[in-house]
């Protein structure tokens, strides 16, 4: 017996000896086993139709092959720049904010003396998470629609109101606050976890050394909290391409008034999709984003490796 099949058999037998042993382990994860395997791989047999002129009747292998062909609509339209430029720089200034934010936002909770009002104030700030982007449209028109709250101020001061669905100033900086308003509780919630596992003897250690609550903050609970910050950072990277189309279709109320600010690549192609009804077209673009955001996680991933191999993903 060679070499080669005797370390074979001898990895078989382990993991048959690991499963003999964990086997309750494994029946608790065999449903998010089967949950990802319906859902998540089973589908990636789509992407077949980001490479042909999809056709019902003709099915996924009676269709006429197009190759690459479907990948030049995001190149070659005159809004390619625009919209990768919106896409790209909304997703840094949503990571930027929120992870900021996020943070600010545990270091507070965790420093409140009275824990029933660190719940009550958790419960509050992840609400919004839960909310769809289709309420949170409705909410925003209350405010600055035309007979919104704004609105209302502006005239009850004798000035005429403005149409805030045409101006454009307005919109980038709306949301990003509407991404911050939403997502910070929801990922504060992560940080304050991890804040909770820091053993309590490094705070004492801190006070004994006379260190306030900002040096404990700086010198104690942020390095401690600086791994699980940069594998959220690398996880992110894997959206960059990808765009919030909550934000910039419904929230906007798909104005075309204020497309050159709020548009990004997936409201675009959502757009096209009712226009042309081009299943391949959307395949591929979304085919793009995810390989893209892929490529993105690695190299992210390979930086900061090179720089802290422990603060890296994998």
């Amino acid at each position: 017996m060679t070499a080669g099949v005797k370390e074979s058999r001898k990895l078989g037998l382990g993991i048959v000896s690991s499963f003999k042993k964990h086997w309750r382990l494994h029946v608790l994860a065999l449903p998010v086993l089967v949950y990802l395997l319906i859902f998540s791989y089973a589908p990636m047999f789509g992407v077949i139709l980001g490479f042909e002129n999809y056709s019902v009747a003709k099915g996924f292998f009676g269709s006429e092959w197009l190759g690459l062909r479907n990948f030049e609509f995001l190149f070659h339209t005159l809004d390619a720049w625009r919209i990768t430029r919106n896409t790209v720089l909304y997703n840094i200034a949503f990571i930027t904010v929120n992870t900021s934010l996020s943070v600010l936002l545990a270091l507070v909770l965790n420093e409140m003396y009275l824990r029933k009002l660190s719940k009550v104030i958790q419960t509050m700030m992840i609400m919004p998470y839960f909310l769809s982007m289709s309420v949170v449209a409705i909410i925003v028109y209350a405010f600055i629609g035309a007979n919104g709250v704004v609105n209302s101020i502006i005239k009850s001061m004798g000035r005429s109101g403005t149409n805030w669905y045409i101006y454009k100033p307005l919109w980038p900086f709306l949301l990003v606050f509407i991404s911050a308003w939403k997502g910070v509780g929801y990922t504060a919630i992560v940080y304050v976890a991890s804040i909770s596992g820091i053993s309590q003897e490094y705070y004492e250690a801190a006070v004994l050394d006379g260190a306030t609550k900002l040096q404990q903050a700086r010198y104690v609970t942020l390095p401690h909290l600086k791994h699980i910050i940069v594998i959220m950072l690398i996880l992110s990277m894997g959206g960059m391409f990808k765009g919030d189309i909550g934000l910039s279709y419904n929230v906007t109320m798909n104005s075309g008034a204020i497309y050159e600010v709020v548009d990004v690549i997936d409201s675009y192609v959502y757009r096209a999709l009712k226009t042309l009804g081009n299943t391949g077209m959307s395949t591929a673009a979304g085919l793009y984003q995810s390989v893209v955001g892929f490529i993105l996680i690695m190299i992210s991933n390979k930086i900061v490796r090179h720089v802290d191999e422990e603060s890296a993903l994998f």
